[in-house]
Protein backbone atom coordinates (compact mmCIF):
# COMPACT_ATOMS: atom_id res chain seq x y z
CA UNK A 1 0.00 0.00 0.00
CA UNK A 2 1.38 3.37 -1.03
CA UNK A 3 1.92 6.13 1.47
CA UNK A 4 0.03 9.45 1.20
CA UNK A 5 3.03 11.22 -0.37
CA UNK A 6 3.69 8.63 -3.07
CA UNK A 7 4.70 10.43 -6.26
CA UNK A 8 6.08 13.49 -4.47
CA UNK A 9 9.75 13.99 -5.37
CA UNK A 10 12.04 15.61 -2.80
CA UNK A 11 15.59 16.83 -3.41
CA UNK A 12 17.50 17.05 -0.13
CA UNK A 13 20.52 19.35 -0.09
CA UNK A 14 20.67 19.24 3.70
CA UNK A 15 22.92 17.71 6.31
CA UNK A 16 23.23 17.08 10.04
CA UNK A 17 19.84 16.90 11.75
CA UNK A 18 16.92 19.28 11.14
CA UNK A 19 16.91 19.17 7.32
CA UNK A 20 17.50 15.41 6.99
CA UNK A 21 14.88 14.74 9.68
CA UNK A 22 12.34 16.79 7.71
CA UNK A 23 13.01 14.88 4.50
CA UNK A 24 12.94 11.54 6.32
CA UNK A 25 9.49 12.33 7.70
CA UNK A 26 8.35 12.99 4.13
CA UNK A 27 10.07 9.81 2.91
CA UNK A 28 8.44 7.74 5.64
CA UNK A 29 5.08 8.77 4.22
CA UNK A 30 5.96 7.66 0.70
CA UNK A 31 7.80 10.61 -0.85
CA UNK A 32 10.66 9.80 -3.23
CA UNK A 33 13.61 11.50 -1.51
CA UNK A 34 17.04 11.91 -3.11
CA UNK A 35 19.74 12.92 -0.64
CA UNK A 36 22.65 14.84 -2.19
CA UNK A 37 25.98 14.73 -0.32
CA UNK A 38 29.50 16.05 -0.80
CA UNK A 39 31.76 13.59 -2.67
CA UNK A 40 34.21 11.71 -0.47
CA UNK A 41 32.82 13.22 2.74
CA UNK A 42 29.06 13.08 2.76
CA UNK A 43 26.73 14.32 5.44
CA UNK A 44 28.88 15.31 8.42
CA UNK A 45 26.86 13.00 10.66
CA UNK A 46 28.57 10.08 8.91
CA UNK A 47 31.50 11.04 11.13
CA UNK A 48 29.50 11.27 14.36
CA UNK A 49 30.96 8.13 15.91
CA UNK A 50 30.95 6.10 18.05
CA UNK A 51 28.60 4.27 17.99
CA UNK A 52 28.70 2.77 14.52
CA UNK A 53 27.62 -0.39 12.68
CA UNK A 54 29.90 -1.83 10.00
CA UNK A 55 31.49 1.59 9.68
CA UNK A 56 28.16 3.43 9.38
CA UNK A 57 27.42 6.09 12.00
CA UNK A 58 24.36 5.30 14.09
CA UNK A 59 23.59 9.03 14.15
CA UNK A 60 23.47 9.09 10.34
CA UNK A 61 21.46 5.86 10.17
CA UNK A 62 18.80 7.30 12.47
CA UNK A 63 17.99 10.21 10.13
CA UNK A 64 18.19 8.88 6.60
CA UNK A 65 15.99 5.84 6.05
CA UNK A 66 13.74 5.59 2.99
CA UNK A 67 16.05 7.77 0.88
CA UNK A 68 18.18 7.31 -2.20
CA UNK A 69 21.59 8.93 -2.11
CA UNK A 70 24.04 10.49 -4.54
CA UNK A 71 27.17 12.61 -4.28
CA UNK A 72 27.52 15.94 -6.03
CA UNK A 73 30.04 18.77 -5.79
CA UNK A 74 27.89 21.89 -5.79
CA UNK A 75 30.92 24.11 -6.27
CA UNK A 76 31.40 22.84 -9.82
CA UNK A 77 29.44 24.05 -12.82
CA UNK A 78 28.60 20.46 -13.73
CA UNK A 79 27.25 19.86 -10.22
CA UNK A 80 25.06 22.95 -10.34
CA UNK A 81 23.78 21.89 -13.76
CA UNK A 82 22.77 18.48 -12.41
CA UNK A 83 20.91 20.11 -9.50
CA UNK A 84 18.98 22.25 -11.96
CA UNK A 85 18.13 19.18 -14.01
CA UNK A 86 16.86 17.43 -10.89
CA UNK A 87 14.81 20.49 -9.91
CA UNK A 88 12.88 20.32 -13.18
CA UNK A 89 11.09 17.22 -11.95
CA UNK A 90 11.13 17.91 -8.20
CA UNK A 91 8.22 18.91 -6.01
CA UNK A 92 10.30 19.92 -2.99
CA UNK A 93 13.87 21.08 -2.35
CA UNK A 94 15.18 21.13 1.23
CA UNK A 95 18.38 22.95 2.19
CA UNK A 96 19.98 24.11 5.43
CA UNK A 97 23.06 25.97 4.23
CA UNK A 98 24.12 29.24 5.85
CA UNK A 99 21.86 32.09 4.73
CA UNK A 100 22.85 33.26 1.25
CA UNK A 101 24.92 30.19 0.32
CA UNK A 102 22.45 28.83 -2.21
CA UNK A 103 22.15 32.29 -3.80
CA UNK A 104 25.95 32.57 -4.09
CA UNK A 105 26.02 29.22 -5.87
CA UNK A 106 23.36 30.41 -8.30
CA UNK A 107 20.84 27.97 -6.85
CA UNK A 108 18.59 30.33 -4.89
CA UNK A 109 14.82 30.19 -5.09
CA UNK A 110 14.73 33.10 -7.52
CA UNK A 111 16.70 30.97 -10.01
CA UNK A 112 15.08 27.61 -9.31
CA UNK A 113 11.49 28.86 -9.50
CA UNK A 114 12.16 29.95 -13.09
CA UNK A 115 13.11 26.35 -13.85
CA UNK A 116 10.16 24.90 -11.91
CA UNK A 117 7.45 27.36 -10.77
CA UNK A 118 5.74 24.58 -8.78
CA UNK A 119 8.81 23.93 -6.64
CA UNK A 120 8.35 24.12 -2.86
CA UNK A 121 11.66 25.47 -1.53
CA UNK A 122 12.20 24.63 2.15
CA UNK A 123 15.00 26.57 3.87
CA UNK A 124 16.06 25.52 7.37
CA UNK A 125 18.24 27.96 9.30
CA UNK A 126 19.46 28.80 12.77
CA UNK A 127 18.06 32.28 13.38
CA UNK A 128 15.91 32.77 10.29
CA UNK A 129 16.85 34.19 6.90
CA UNK A 130 16.24 37.83 7.89
CA UNK A 131 17.05 40.00 10.88
CA UNK A 132 20.23 41.10 12.68
CA UNK A 133 21.29 37.51 13.55
CA UNK A 134 20.55 35.84 10.22
CA UNK A 135 24.24 35.08 9.58
CA UNK A 136 25.03 33.70 13.03
CA UNK A 137 25.88 29.98 13.31
CA UNK A 138 23.48 27.90 15.38
CA UNK A 139 23.56 24.39 16.81
CA UNK A 140 21.08 22.67 19.08
CA UNK A 141 23.12 23.27 22.24
CA UNK A 142 23.54 26.95 21.39
CA UNK A 143 19.82 27.33 20.80
CA UNK A 144 18.84 25.50 23.99
CA UNK A 145 20.84 28.18 25.79
CA UNK A 146 19.90 31.21 23.67
CA UNK A 147 16.25 30.19 23.46
CA UNK A 148 15.78 29.91 27.22
CA UNK A 149 15.32 26.15 27.48
CA UNK A 150 18.41 25.65 29.64
CA UNK A 151 17.21 28.34 32.05
CA UNK A 152 14.32 26.07 33.06
CA UNK A 153 16.08 22.71 32.76
CA UNK A 154 17.94 21.20 35.69
CA UNK A 155 17.92 21.57 39.46
CA UNK A 156 17.56 25.02 41.03
CA UNK A 157 20.84 24.82 42.96
CA UNK A 158 22.90 23.27 40.17
CA UNK A 159 24.20 24.47 36.77
CA UNK A 160 21.85 24.56 33.77
CA UNK A 161 21.71 21.39 31.67
CA UNK A 162 20.49 20.60 28.18
CA UNK A 163 17.69 18.23 27.24
CA UNK A 164 19.08 14.72 26.63
CA UNK A 165 18.57 14.78 22.86
CA UNK A 166 18.54 17.49 20.19
CA UNK A 167 15.01 18.71 20.81
CA UNK A 168 15.44 22.07 19.00
CA UNK A 169 16.81 20.51 15.82
CA UNK A 170 14.18 17.79 15.82
CA UNK A 171 11.33 20.24 16.39
CA UNK A 172 12.64 22.43 13.58
CA UNK A 173 12.65 19.39 11.30
CA UNK A 174 9.02 18.71 12.19
CA UNK A 175 8.03 22.33 11.60
CA UNK A 176 9.83 22.26 8.25
CA UNK A 177 7.88 19.12 7.36
CA UNK A 178 4.58 20.72 8.36
CA UNK A 179 5.43 23.82 6.36
CA UNK A 180 6.33 21.75 3.33
CA UNK A 181 3.05 19.85 3.49
CA UNK A 182 1.13 23.12 3.82
CA UNK A 183 2.93 24.53 0.78
CA UNK A 184 2.17 21.39 -1.24
CA UNK A 185 -1.49 21.69 -0.28
CA UNK A 186 -1.50 25.40 -1.13
CA UNK A 187 0.11 24.62 -4.48
CA UNK A 188 -2.98 22.66 -5.45
CA UNK A 189 -5.02 25.83 -5.04
CA UNK A 190 -2.70 28.60 -6.28
CA UNK A 191 -0.81 26.54 -8.88
CA UNK A 192 2.70 27.48 -7.82
CA UNK A 193 5.28 26.70 -5.16
CA UNK A 194 6.71 29.00 -2.52
CA UNK A 195 9.46 29.36 0.06
CA UNK A 196 9.01 27.55 3.37
CA UNK A 197 11.14 28.71 6.29
CA UNK A 198 11.83 26.98 9.59
CA UNK A 199 14.45 28.09 12.08
CA UNK A 200 15.88 26.76 15.32
CA UNK A 201 15.21 30.09 17.01
CA UNK A 202 11.53 30.24 16.16
CA UNK A 203 11.09 26.58 17.01
CA UNK A 204 12.43 26.93 20.55
CA UNK A 205 10.51 30.17 21.13
CA UNK A 206 7.27 28.51 20.00
CA UNK A 207 7.78 25.61 22.42
CA UNK A 208 7.82 27.95 25.42
CA UNK A 209 3.99 28.14 25.26
CA UNK A 210 2.64 28.44 28.83
CA UNK A 211 5.98 29.59 30.25
CA UNK A 212 6.23 32.44 27.76
CA UNK A 213 2.59 33.37 28.26
CA UNK A 214 3.20 33.61 31.99
CA UNK A 215 6.18 35.93 31.51
CA UNK A 216 4.25 38.17 29.13
CA UNK A 217 1.34 38.30 31.55
CA UNK A 218 3.18 38.78 34.85
CA UNK A 219 6.81 39.60 34.10
CA UNK A 220 7.84 36.83 36.49
CA UNK A 221 10.75 34.78 35.14
CA UNK A 222 10.50 31.00 35.71
CA UNK A 223 13.52 29.12 36.98
CA UNK A 224 14.74 25.55 37.18
CA UNK A 225 12.55 23.09 39.06
CA UNK A 226 14.32 19.83 38.22
CA UNK A 227 11.58 17.43 37.18
CA UNK A 228 8.92 19.62 38.78
CA UNK A 229 6.16 21.60 37.06
CA UNK A 230 5.68 25.34 37.62
CA UNK A 231 1.88 25.04 37.82
CA UNK A 232 1.24 21.56 39.22
CA UNK A 233 2.22 19.77 42.45
CA UNK A 234 2.94 16.87 42.69
CA UNK A 235 4.12 16.45 39.11
CA UNK A 236 7.73 15.25 39.28
CA UNK A 237 10.26 12.57 40.19
CA UNK A 238 10.48 11.32 43.76
CA UNK A 239 13.25 9.24 45.31
CA UNK A 240 12.20 5.79 46.54
CA UNK A 241 13.81 3.12 48.67
CA UNK A 242 15.47 1.55 45.61
CA UNK A 243 15.39 4.13 42.78
CA UNK A 244 12.95 6.81 41.59
CA UNK A 245 9.29 7.12 40.67
CA UNK A 246 7.21 9.58 38.69
CA UNK A 247 4.00 10.87 40.26
CA UNK A 248 1.85 13.13 38.09
CA UNK A 249 -1.28 14.72 39.58
CA UNK A 250 -2.75 17.32 37.19
CA UNK A 251 -6.11 17.84 38.96
CA UNK A 252 -7.85 17.61 42.34
CA UNK A 253 -9.74 14.44 41.45
CA UNK A 254 -6.48 12.58 40.90
CA UNK A 255 -5.00 14.22 44.01
CA UNK A 256 -7.61 12.58 46.18
CA UNK A 257 -7.24 9.26 44.36
CA UNK A 258 -3.47 9.40 44.87
CA UNK A 259 -3.81 10.11 48.56
CA UNK A 260 -6.26 7.23 48.97
CA UNK A 261 -4.07 4.85 46.99
CA UNK A 262 -0.92 5.64 48.95
CA UNK A 263 -2.60 6.05 52.32
CA UNK A 264 -1.81 9.76 52.65
CA UNK A 265 -4.91 10.62 54.61
CA UNK A 266 -3.12 13.27 56.64
CA UNK A 267 -2.24 15.18 53.47
CA UNK A 268 -5.46 14.76 51.49
CA UNK A 269 -7.50 17.38 53.36
CA UNK A 270 -4.63 19.34 54.88
CA UNK A 271 -5.32 23.09 54.40
CA UNK A 272 -1.87 23.63 52.90
CA UNK A 273 -2.16 20.78 50.40
CA UNK A 274 -5.83 20.02 49.69
CA UNK A 275 -5.89 22.18 46.52
CA UNK A 276 -3.22 22.57 43.85
CA UNK A 277 -2.81 26.34 44.28
CA UNK A 278 -1.77 25.78 47.88
CA UNK A 279 0.47 22.86 46.99
CA UNK A 280 2.29 25.14 44.55
CA UNK A 281 2.53 27.85 47.22
CA UNK A 282 3.91 25.42 49.80
CA UNK A 283 5.83 23.36 47.25
CA UNK A 284 9.04 22.98 49.29
CA UNK A 285 7.26 21.79 52.43
CA UNK A 286 5.05 19.38 50.51
CA UNK A 287 7.93 17.88 48.52
CA UNK A 288 9.86 17.24 51.73
CA UNK A 289 6.89 15.40 53.27
CA UNK A 290 6.18 13.48 50.07
CA UNK A 291 9.80 12.46 49.66
CA UNK A 292 9.95 11.24 53.23
CA UNK A 293 7.06 8.92 52.37
CA UNK A 294 8.36 7.70 48.98
CA UNK A 295 11.79 6.90 50.43
CA UNK A 296 10.09 4.38 52.70
CA UNK A 297 8.65 2.45 49.73
CA UNK A 298 10.08 0.73 46.66
CA UNK A 299 9.34 2.03 43.19
CA UNK A 300 7.34 -1.09 42.42
CA UNK A 301 5.21 -0.72 45.54
CA UNK A 302 4.27 2.85 44.68
CA UNK A 303 3.81 2.16 40.97
CA UNK A 304 1.46 -0.76 41.55
CA UNK A 305 -0.76 1.23 43.91
CA UNK A 306 -0.90 4.18 41.54
CA UNK A 307 -1.74 1.93 38.59
CA UNK A 308 -4.55 0.21 40.51
CA UNK A 309 -6.02 3.63 41.34
CA UNK A 310 -5.63 5.00 37.82
CA UNK A 311 -3.17 7.69 38.86
CA UNK A 312 -0.43 8.60 36.35
CA UNK A 313 3.02 7.48 37.51
CA UNK A 314 5.74 4.91 37.06
CA UNK A 315 9.38 4.04 36.91
CA UNK A 316 11.94 5.85 34.75
CA UNK A 317 12.95 3.66 31.83
CA UNK A 318 16.31 3.79 30.11
CA UNK A 319 16.40 3.79 26.30
CA UNK A 320 17.00 0.04 26.05
CA UNK A 321 14.00 -0.66 28.28
CA UNK A 322 11.79 1.58 26.15
CA UNK A 323 12.84 -0.12 22.92
CA UNK A 324 12.12 -3.54 24.43
CA UNK A 325 8.74 -2.58 25.85
CA UNK A 326 5.88 -4.75 24.52
CA UNK A 327 3.70 -1.72 23.79
CA UNK A 328 6.45 -0.04 21.74
CA UNK A 329 6.98 -3.24 19.78
CA UNK A 330 3.25 -3.83 19.32
CA UNK A 331 2.86 -0.34 17.85
CA UNK A 332 5.48 -1.06 15.20
CA UNK A 333 8.04 1.40 16.49
CA UNK A 334 10.88 -1.04 15.82
CA UNK A 335 11.27 -2.00 12.16
CA UNK A 336 13.84 -4.08 10.29
CA UNK A 337 15.29 -3.55 6.82
CA UNK A 338 18.24 -4.89 4.82
CA UNK A 339 21.31 -2.66 4.58
CA UNK A 340 23.94 -3.27 1.85
CA UNK A 341 26.85 -3.54 4.31
CA UNK A 342 25.27 -4.03 7.73
CA UNK A 343 22.74 -6.68 6.75
CA UNK A 344 19.63 -6.78 8.93
CA UNK A 345 19.23 -3.29 10.40
CA UNK A 346 16.77 -2.23 13.10
CA UNK A 347 15.36 1.28 12.77
CA UNK A 348 12.68 3.29 14.49
CA UNK A 349 9.22 2.98 13.00
CA UNK A 350 6.61 5.53 11.92
CA UNK A 351 4.97 7.48 14.78
CA UNK A 352 1.96 8.72 12.79
CA UNK A 353 -0.51 5.97 11.90
CA UNK A 354 -2.86 6.36 8.90
CA UNK A 355 -5.54 3.72 8.41
CA UNK A 356 -5.77 3.82 4.60
CA UNK A 357 -2.39 5.13 3.39
CA UNK A 358 0.14 4.32 6.12
CA UNK A 359 3.80 5.25 6.06
CA UNK A 360 6.40 2.51 5.95
CA UNK A 361 10.08 1.68 6.36
CA UNK A 362 11.08 0.59 2.86
CA UNK A 363 14.77 1.35 2.40
CA UNK A 364 17.87 1.45 4.57
CA UNK A 365 19.82 4.73 4.75
CA UNK A 366 21.95 4.96 1.60
CA UNK A 367 25.68 4.44 1.59
CA UNK A 368 27.68 7.38 0.26
CA UNK A 369 26.92 7.79 -3.44
CA UNK A 370 24.92 4.56 -3.55
CA UNK A 371 22.55 5.73 -6.31
CA UNK A 372 24.89 7.88 -8.41
CA UNK A 373 24.72 5.75 -11.53
CA UNK A 374 20.98 5.17 -11.26
CA UNK A 375 20.13 8.87 -10.84
CA UNK A 376 22.48 10.15 -13.52
CA UNK A 377 21.34 7.48 -15.95
CA UNK A 378 17.76 8.66 -15.49
CA UNK A 379 18.93 12.15 -16.42
CA UNK A 380 20.40 10.80 -19.68
CA UNK A 381 24.08 10.56 -18.74
CA UNK A 382 25.95 7.70 -20.41
CA UNK A 383 28.38 5.40 -18.55
CA UNK A 384 31.21 7.35 -20.18
CA UNK A 385 29.72 10.66 -19.03
CA UNK A 386 29.43 9.33 -15.48
CA UNK A 387 33.05 8.18 -15.50
CA UNK A 388 34.15 11.66 -16.59
CA UNK A 389 32.11 13.27 -13.79
CA UNK A 390 33.71 10.94 -11.27
CA UNK A 391 37.22 11.63 -12.55
CA UNK A 392 36.60 15.39 -12.35
CA UNK A 393 35.36 15.16 -8.75
CA UNK A 394 31.84 16.23 -9.63
CA UNK A 395 30.38 13.07 -8.05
Amino acid sequence: MEGPLAGIKVLELARTLAGPYCSMLLADMGADVLKVEQPGIGDETRGYTPPAMAGESCYYLSLNKNKQGMTLNLKTEEGKKIVKELVKDADVLIENFRTGTMEKMGLGYDVLKEINPRLVYCAVSGFGRTGPMKDEPAYDLVMQAFGGLMSVTGEADRPPVKVGFSIVDLTTGMYACIGTLLALWSREKIGRGQVVEASLLESIVSLQTYLAQGVMATGKIPGRLGSGHPNLVPYQVFETKDSYVIIAVPNEWLWRKMCDALGLDDLKDHPKFAVNANRVKYRTEFIELMTEFTRSKTTEEITEKLKEAGVPGGAINNIAEVLADPQVIHRGMIQEVEHPTIGNLKLLGIPVKLSETPGSVRMAPPTLGQNNIEVLSRLGYSPEDITVLKDKGVI
